[in-house]
């Protein structure tokens, strides 16, 4: 009973707060990026909810069973990127964007900012999914529901108050979100570690930093596609946008990135418990944290966890499907301050999240769906994006063919990889960095304007 209950009250205040929401948006600004009014702790929680989703959490979970503690990797190398984000946030507040490729676009030339746009919005689906994923994955493990229905009702229930609520509503909702997600994990933790028996031998048989089911090349690999999109990542720049000034958002990126290295290890214990509790796990039917409630926790402790659960698909995908919205609609809208980009916004959220519930039906692996979309956006923007803001510029040409260069060769490694050659399809990831910087720089004489005032002093 509490179970269901505790999913019924987490749903409504989720749509109420969305409504509410709704009846305080004056403008455009209101609606992509609150305003510009975020403080310290909605900027600090709305970006904790958007890391802590479905691969952090349930996915992080899923690896220690293969990978040992080598798995609090996933998010370690998150906090790595923030942590090199810290001196480049403040610029990027600075830039007053609404998004990424407006940036892009601002660094490289307008067909920049069109080809970024598109790849981006397209690789995001990847992330949206993963996140209907996630939730689908709870429900059905908790109540039984029919795999499916849970995709199209966890999934209609953000794409709803995202689509009305806006940035308004993301903020606010992430805000009390994070704070579930953190208790609950911590409550279940410290409750396992005190009050089951656990052999110290079955708890340390796959060790850190590396073992037979994670090497160091793996982490190369990670660190190149999931880390760098802690340092240039449009859902994590969205919250930035959102700050009231630089100060908040650079104290705001600090403080999650402190944040995620001791709740690597929380998550990380739980499922290398699991994995020694409930040794015959079948990942296809639930996650590996739902036989660890609800067999270890009290009624109570398992209502708890539930929402943190629900709590961490949701913010993650209510954000991830405002910026790929928001980011189309800038170029269809030719401008996200024109009067008809809300209503065009609006409608993109749900031909975006429509698609993204139809691949959560096709594909139920969570770090799959992810990290196919992470490899697409990383191989294309990483490099571009970090010169950008060192005050690097290039040709229209030459930036855009490196972008989908870098892309489409990284993401043909991840499908190689993921089909059972891991060696051949790393290295051509690692191969579509390289030809994206040697596209972009090799050759270039163009200088920055910076540069170019230093050789110019009198040019304007």
């Amino acid at each position: 009973m509490v179970i269901y209950l505790s999913i019924i009250v987490y749903i409504a205040s989720m749509i109420l707060i969305g409504v509410v929401s709704a009846r305080k948006i004056r403008s455009e600004g209101d609606y992509y990026v609150a305003g510009k009014r975020g403080n310290l702790w909605q900027i600090t929680g709305s970006l904790l909810a958007t890391i802590l989703g479905s691969s952090a959490i349930l996915g992080t979970a899923d690896l220690a069973l293969t990978q040992g503690w080598a798995a609090s990797w996933l998010l370690i190398s998150a906090s790595a990127g923030l942590f090199l984000l810290v001196p480049f946030s403040m610029v990027v507040r600075r830039q007053g964007k609404y998004t990424l490729p407006q940036m892009i676009g601002d660094f490289y030339g307008n067909e920049a900012k069109i080809i970024s746009s598109f790849i981006i919005s397209f690789a995001w689906i990847g992330i949206i999914a993963a996140q209907i994923i996630g939730a689908a994955k709870i429900l059905n493990g908790f109540t039984g529901l029919d795999y499916s229905i849970a995709v199209w009702s966890s999934g209609a229930v953000f794409i709803f108050y995202t689509v009305i609520g806006g940035q308004i509503s993301v903020l606010k909702t992430d805000m009390y979100q994070t704070a579930i997600i953190l208790t609950g994990i911590l409550v279940t933790a410290l409750y396992i570690l005190f009050s089951q028996p656990v052999s110290p031998t079955a708890m340390t048989s796959l060790k850190f930093p590396f073992n037979e089911g994670f090497h160091a090349f793996d982490l190369i690999v990670l660190l190149l596609t999931y880390s760098t999109t802690f340092v240039v990542g449009p859902d994590i720049y969205s919250r930035i946008f959102c700050a009231e000034n630089e100060h908040i958002a650079r104290k705001s990126v600090s403080i999650s990135a402190i944040v995620l290295i001791p709740f690597s290890l929380c998550i990380t214990f739980l499922g290398i418990f699991a994995a020694y509790k409930f040794p015959e796990l079948h990942l296809q039917k639930g996650s590996a944290l739902i036989p660890v409630m609800v067999n270890t926790l009290p009624e109570w402790a398992v209502g708890l966890l539930i929402a943190a659960l629900l709590s961490a698909v949701m913010s993650s995908g209510s954000t991830a499907l405002l910026t790929s919205a928001t980011i189309i609609s800038d170029p269809i809208s030719k401008g996200l301050d024109q009067k008809n980009s809300m209503r065009n916004t609006k409608i993109i959220m749900l031909i975006i999240g429509t698609l993204s519930i139809i691949l959560s039906l096709n594909v139920q692996s969570i770090i799959q769906s992810l990290l196919i979309a992470l490899t697409i956006f990383s191989g294309a923007f990483i490099i571009p994006t970090a010169a950008g803001l060192l005050g690097f510029r290039a040709s229209k040409i030459r930036s855009s063919t490196a972008m989908i260069v870098g892309g489409a060769i990284a993401l043909t490694g991840k499908i190689i990889a993921l089909n059972g050659k891991g060696t051949l399809g790393n290295l051509l990831i690692i191969t579509g960095f390289a030809l994206n910087a040697l596209i972009l720089f090799v050759g270039n004489n163009r200088k920055s304007p910076a540069t170019q005032r230093k050789i110019n002093p009198t040019s304007k």
